[in-house]
């Protein structure tokens, strides 16, 4: 079926929704417009669904998201006794979220599947906590995480709270390739379903444990003091952090929070706030503003789904300083390991668990404190894997962190996704703990820059929208594996790592490592979430502005690449 067969099919049957059907008939006679829409189903992979909202089988939709969740309802009958034939939903604060999640809902429970569904919006790691939590088969989190406004998404997860596999998703989609959204989606209404107890609300003791779990990843003991009082400037982004993380800080002894208010409720449009990303400077500066207006010591930002957290510290002079995913993540692996060992609760063989594209400079750190380091693929998923693969042997104890670049962090195995809430709230209590012993976090991390060396870590994005920018980006990657880069910035190439054809029991990923002479690295991948291609640049160096020119130097050279 072509890109016009399935518009029509579309504008014959796709007439329950009015916002669909105006837009199917606003595309009328405009060819690029329809391919575009049409041109293929939104990809389906590890970390589910997520696209422009809008109609067509390339957008986010009540269809796309029914004929998803029919596919995955297949698979769960299929692969899991009844008694275990139950799926948790959340969501997040987009448009047209509750309208996902109630169709999701409606289509599980027409197939014999009971729907734990939250009451309200709810962080995407409490997600994953009543997907273990209430032993089900899975869990749908329905957010786009940080996209922009017109992006929303539906994350699956597995029994164990971890986003699925490579070999599960490849079996789901192959579900959902076989179900035709008119024909073969069974649904029941929600009033209906609720009635016969087919779809019931999450207790809120779920919510209440996972407060307390997050409580537990505490590394004070009775006898450490620390200065609670720290004035704290929050943002939730418009997003679900607001009550959880208000109330893990406030129940901790947290009380000067200020919440910015104009991003405090719940707005899908984050008109404040485009790009509702704590990675990106535009998305904080709101909330600096009222940091310093009011003399905050520090300010922190969730992403809608509240999985990351940006931090911005006061500086000496009153300026407030950004600091990066993998800064934070430097700082709190630093404060963990040496808190552990100050307690005596280190466990034996300790691991900390990154992805291949965080700083290498984690590595020196937890080395000096005696600590194993395991790298695996972009997506926390891979390191929910690895807790995964520890509890079965019996070592989930040895996990002590994991984080990525792209500001998420983990410290506990109570969920296994990155966890913006337990984030928050071991980076308040860090900073409060060296506060009170006269020290800043940008004096920690100096100290750290000046025990194991500079490291500059950048990350660079190229944008291929619609169907010829797949072809552009496939393009590139050939291009690059093809060719190489012999030297870059004047130092010489040293060992491509092609991640395509399979590293160690790493699985197979359309992702490229080159590493120069001087511990400096490039690693390209595509999003496997945004139509765009990844650069990351890892520069060590004496210092920030010998790093700065050496990084400036490489990307002048790969931008032909990217032309």
């Amino acid at each position: 079926m072509n890109e016009m067969m399935r518009y029509q099919q579309w504008v014959d049957h796709a007439t329950e929704d009015p916002e669909v059907v105006a837009e199917l008939r606003a595309m009328a006679g405009d060819d690029a417009q329809i391919e575009d829409a049409f041109y293929r189903d939104l990809a389906f992979g590890t970390g589910g669904l997520r696209g422009l909202l809008g109609a067509g089988t390339n957008r986010m939709n009540r269809y796309t998201v029914a004929k998803a969740s029919q596919g995955l309802a297949n698979y769960v009958v299929s692969h899991f006794p009844e008694k275990k034939r139950q799926i948790v939903i959340s969501r997040d604060s987009r448009r047209n979220s509750d309208v996902f999640a109630q169709v999701a809902a409606e289509v599980f429970a027409a197939n014999g599947i009971k729907v734990w569904l939250y009451r309200e919006i709810m962080p995407t790691p409490c997600l994953s906590f009543a997907t273990r939590t209430l032993h089900c088969a899975a869990g749908i989190m329905i957010t786009a995480s940080h996209n922009p406004a017109q992006y929303n998404g539906y994350k699956v997860y597995n029994e164990a709270g971890c986003q699925i596999t490579t070999q599960a998703a490849a079996t789901i989609l192959a579900e959902i390739e076989r179900v035709d959204p008119f024909a073969d989606v069974h649904r029941d209404a929600l009033a209906a379903a609720r009635a016969t107890g087919q779809v019931v609300d999450v207790p809120d003791s779920v919510y209440d444990r996972f407060v307390e779990a997050v409580h537990g990843e505490s590394l004070l003991t009775p006898a450490d003091h620390i200065d609670r009082d720290v004035a704290i400037v929050y943002s939730p982004l418009n997003g679900t952090g607001l009550k959880p993380v208000t109330r893990t800080l406030t129940e901790a002894g947290f009380t000067n929070i200020f919440v910015v208010p104009e991003q405090a409720q719940p707005d899908g449009r984050f008109l404040t706030c485009p790009f509702p990303n704590p990675e990106m400077k535009a998305a904080m500066a709101l909330g600096i503003e009222y940091a310093t207006k009011r003399g905050a010591d520090l300010f922190l930002a969730n992403d809608p789904d509240c999985d990351r957290v940006g931090t911005a510290i006061r500086d000496a002079s009153g300026a407030y300083v950004l600091l990066s995913g993998n800064e934070m993540g430097m700082l709190l692996l630093d404060y963990i390991c040496a808190r552990r060992l100050a307690t005596g609760t280190m466990p034996h063989a300790p691991e900390l668990v990154k992805t291949i594209v965080t700083t290498d400079m984690a590595e020196r750190i937890a080395t000096h404190y005696g600590v194993k380091t395991v790298n695996l693929l972009t997506g926390f998923k891979f390191i929910g894997e690895e807790i995964g693969r520890l509890e079965a042997q019996g070592q989930t104890a040895s996990y002590l962190f994991g984080f990525e670049e792209s500001y998420g962090y983990l410290s506990g195995t109570y969920v296994r996704d990155k966890d913006g809430v337990d984030a928050a709230f071991l980076i308040c209590e860090m900073f409060a703990y060296y506060k009170t012993r006269g020290l800043t976090l940008l004096d920690k991390l100096a100290a750290l820059y000046s025990r194991y060396g500079y490291y500059l870590n950048t990350l660079h994005s190229f944008e291929f929208d619609g169907a010829a920018g797949v072809a552009r980006m496939n393009d590139i990657m050939a291009r690059l594996r093809q060719t190489g880069l012999s030297q870059l910035a004047g130092k010489p190439f040293v060992e491509l790592t092609d991640y395509a054809v399979g590293i160690g029991d790493l699985p197979k990923a359309n992702v490229l490592k080159f590493s120069f002479a001087d511990r400096c690295t490039v690693t390209v991948r595509p999003s496997g979430t945004e139509p765009k291609i990844k650069l990351y640049l890892s520069v060590a160096a004496a210092d920030r502005e010998e790093a700065a020119r050496i990084e400036a130097a490489m990307m002048a050279e790969l931008a032909q690449f990217f032309r």
